[in-house]
C-alpha cells in the first residue's frame, strides 16, 4: 500500500462508484491495528460515517473538520471493540447523529460497553440516507455483534474486522465463533460485491478472490491443527499452538492461541 495514502487525519477519496467515500485514518497504528483504524465518510450533503474509532480527541476533531460544515446524520458501527466504537459518544454529542449497530454482548471481553445504538437493528435492514442506502449484514465470527455495511448503489462492502487487508482477523471465543465466521464468509461470497472497504488497510477490488483466499486459509489452518493434534496426542494449548502456528511470529502467538481455541471449539462441535 502507498504510505502517502495512510497519514492519520488526512481525508483520502476512496470512492469506487457514484457515491463519494472518504477515508480518514485514526492515529492508533499498532501491531493489531496495522496503519490504524479506518473511519469512512459517505455522501456529499448529509453524511454517514462508518466506525468513529477510539475515543481520541484528535481523531474526533479530524472527523468534524472533514465534515466541512455538512451535517453528520448517521453513525454506523461494525462492532464494539475499543478501536472501532468508543469515539461514538463524542461524535454523537457534537453532531446529533443517529447511532446504528448492535449493542455489546453482556459480559464479553474487549468490548466497549459505552456503545448504545438508537434502537434494535435487524439483519438485512436498509437505512435510507441522503442519496444512498446502507444495508446491515450481520456477520458474526470475529465477535457475535459484528455487522458489515453494504453501500448498495456501488456494491461497496464496509467489512470492519471481518475481512482485513493483508491479514486474517483474530476470532475471540467464547463470544467469537469460528463456525459463525466461516458461515458469514460463505454468505458474503454469494453476494455480487464490487469492492471491500476494511476497518484496517486499503480498498480491495477483487472481493470474491479475497473471500475465497480467507476460506482456504482457515481450512488449511484447521487441517494443520488436526495434524498437529495427531502428532502430539494429548497436549496443552501452549504445546499445540507452537506446532500448529509455527509460521506465526512469536509476538503474535498470544492472539494465535485465541483463534486456535476457536478452531478447537469448531472441531468439537463437528465431533472431529
Amino acid at each position: 500500500m502507498e504510505t502517502s495514502r495512510f497519514i492519520a487525519g488526512v481525508p483520502v477519496d476512496v470512492s469506487v462508484g457514484h457515491v463519494k467515500v472518504l477515508r480518514l485514518l485514526c492515529p492508533n497504528a499498532s501491531i493489531m491495528t496495522g496503519p490504524g483504524t479506518t473511519t469512512y465518510l459517505i455522501g456529499d450533503r448529509a453524511l454517514a460515517l462508518i466506525d468513529p474509532g477510539p475515543a481520541l480527541p484528535a481523531h474526533t476533531d479530524a472527523i468534524l473538520s472533514a465534515l466541512q460544515g455538512r451535517p453528520l446524520q448517521w453513525i454506523f458501527v461494525t462492532h464494539t471493540h475499543g478501536d472501532h466504537s468508543p469515539g461514538t459518544l463524542a461524535l454523537q454529542s457534537a453532531t446529533g447523529a443517529r447511532v446504528i449497530g448492535l449493542a455489546p454482548p453482556e459480559g464479553a471481553a474487549y468490548q466497549d460497553h459505552s456503545f448504545v445504538p438508537d434502537r434494535l437493528y435487524r439483519d438485512g435492514e436498509t437505512v435510507q440516507c441522503d442519496g444512498f442506502s446502507v444495508r446491515l449484514i450481520h456477520t458474526p465470527g470475529h465477535v457475535s455483534n459484528h455487522i458489515c455495511f453494504l453501500l448498495e448503489q456501488d456494491s461497496l462492502l464496509f467489512t470492519g474486522d471481518h475481512i482485513l487487508q493483508g491479514t486474517t482477523p483474530v476470532i475471540l471465543p467464547p463470544d467469537g465463533d469460528m463456525s459463525d465466521y466461516m458461515r458469514s464468509l460463505e454468505q458474503l461470497r454469494t453476494m455480487p460485491l464490487h469492492a471491500l472497504a476494511p476497518g484496517h488497510g486499503d480498498i480491495m477490488m477483487e472481493p470474491a478472490q479475497m473471500i475465497d483466499t480467507l476460506i482456504r486459509h482457515r481450512l488449511r489452518r484447521e487441517q494443520k491443527v488436526l495434524a498437529s493434534m495427531g502428532t502430539l496426542q494429548s497436549c496443552t494449548l501452549n504445546e499445540l499452538v507452537t506446532l500448529a502456528y509455527d509460521d506465526v511470529p512469536a509476538h503474535l502467538i498470544p492472539w494465535a492461541k485465541k483463534t486456535l481455541l476457536a478452531h478447537l471449539y469448531k472441531l468439537q462441535q463437528e465431533q472431529r
